[in-house]
């Protein structure tokens, strides 16, 4: 992994939004494909198209349970009057050899099974007396139930067109068909259609391993007592939920105190799990910020100009980020801001479109459309920085929700969405359409 676009800009270069991402993008690259099986595979993305080998279904079958008749023998069937057919024997799903149905007969067929060779439709148990001889029945009964008085007969009191609840071999896919395309994301209806015409195995691009740690001695755990000077750990919970939710399979890593090389060593610990390492906090300019201490200086000895490289972005919040790779298999790190608001917002914009490069995927970006903003008084953005503003969307409308802060975590949980002020814009009146990105 190579990290060309720090070798062409200098340590005080205020790199833009789109810079940042771009040298993300252009670095990471999408997993090597593998073969799964179809449950391991839930998530992944499919590398190749999908053609049909069997038809579904693959045989004329009843769409309910009742008889299988020849359209002529039930033509004009009436209560007053019903069609009385002599039953050859019942039909159920799975059986190998179909009876036949001639003149006069008729089959006790259950959903699902193949209609035999003969009948032209299905009639509803509901439109027979079930073999009872005692008018029209609500339901199949067990043949063990069926007295010997009935004969082996049945009334029918209602006709029925030909291929009448008959599920047509083919009616739901052909062979040769395509199934699925490449870059499919295999979810459950996915999983159901490769199962049913017969895949067990499916060759993918695997969900990438995402491990995320938070850095800061003032951290701890939830469920644990706080003592004075320390806050509960809500970054890596965030982001490994984050991470998920983008499609990883991710690892949270307990809070790191503030030692550079207890960092390095646990970096180096989780490299053998990672494709993508997500680090919180300590990337500013603070006397305690680990992780640029950590890793400022850290390179792959066999590749010019990688390691990870920090930087300051033109937008608000999440000024400070890191970026870059790691270890002999040159693993992508990227060194997020500790303010909880910094910290989610960098992770939509750069580390779920990463996430979602390493999936093999098109679309790696979140949705994003133009709304009108309402809100009670003018939005204030600072000049040359991209401000990201939590906000809720609905019906073309955004409003915003907390203040600039980056540490409003309350604020946060109400968001579905992110108002984007550009870089030349100060202020925002009520009723100016901005651009939005979609969180949910």
């Amino acid at each position: 992994m190579s990290t060309a676009a720090t070798r062409t800009t200098g340590p005080d270069h205020l790199w833009t939004v789109d810079e940042h991402l771009e040298d993300i993008l252009a670095t990471v690259r999408p997993l090597e494909p593998i073969e799964l099986q179809l449950l391991d595979a839930q998530g992944c993305v499919l590398v190749e198209d999908i053609t049909v080998p069997v038809s579904l279904p693959p045989f004329d079958n009843s769409s309910m349970d009742g008889y299988a008749v020849r359209v002529t023998d039930v033509a004009g069937a009436g209560e007053e009057f019903p069609a009385v057919l002599a039953v050859v024997g019942d039909v159920a799903a799975g059986q190998a050899e179909p009876l036949h149905v001639g003149p006069g007969q008729a089959a006790r067929i259950m959903t699902g099974a193949p209609l035999p060779p003969g009948a032209e439709a299905v009639v509803p148990v509901e439109w027979t007396d079930g073999g009872l001889g005692e008018g029209p029945v609500t339901g199949m009964r067990a043949r063990s139930r069926a007295p010997e008085a009935a004969g082996g007969h049945v009334q029918v009191y209602r006709s029925a067109e030909a291929r009448a609840h008959v599920r047509a071999k083919g009616s739901d896919v052909k062979a040769g068909d395509r199934a699925l395309d490449a870059g499919t994301i295999l979810g459950p209806p996915q999983i159901a259609l490769l199962a049913a015409i017969g895949r067990g195995t499916v060759r993918v691009r695997p969900r990438p391993r995402v491990v995320v740690m938070s850095t800061g001695s003032e951290l701890v755990q939830p469920d644990e007592q706080l003592g004075p000077g320390q806050i509960y750990d809500s970054n890596s919970f965030a982001l490994t939920a984050a991470a998920r939710d983008a499609g990883a399979i991710a690892y949270r890593v307990g809070a790191v105190a503030d030692d550079a090389d207890t960092l390095r060593s646990t970096i180096e610990d989780q490299l053998v799990r990672a494709d993508l390492l997500v680090t919180t906090g300590g990337v500013s300019v603070g006397a305690y910020d680990v992780v640029k201490e950590a890793l400022s200086s850290v390179g792959d000895e066999d590749e010019e100009g990688a390691g990870i490289d920090f930087r300051r972005l033109a937008m608000q919040p999440g000024k400070p980020q890191g970026f870059g790779s790691i270890g002999p298999d040159h693993i992508p790190l990227l060194a997020l801001p500790g303010n909880p608001v910094s910290s989610y917002v960098s992770f939509e914009l750069f580390a779920r479109p990463a996430i979602r490069t390493l999936m093999g995927l098109d679309d790696v970006h979140r949705p994003r459309t133009r709304a009108t903003l309402t809100t009670d008084k003018a939005l204030t953005s600072p000049k040359g920085r991209r401000q990201f503003l939590r906000g809720m969307y609905a019906d073309g409308e955004v409003t915003p929700v907390g203040g600039a802060g980056s540490h409003l975590v309350a604020a946060l949980a109400l968001a579905d969405a992110l108002i984007v002020v550009p870089e030349d814009v100060e202020s925002v009146e009520p009723g100016t359409e901005v651009e939005v990105v979609l969180l949910g």
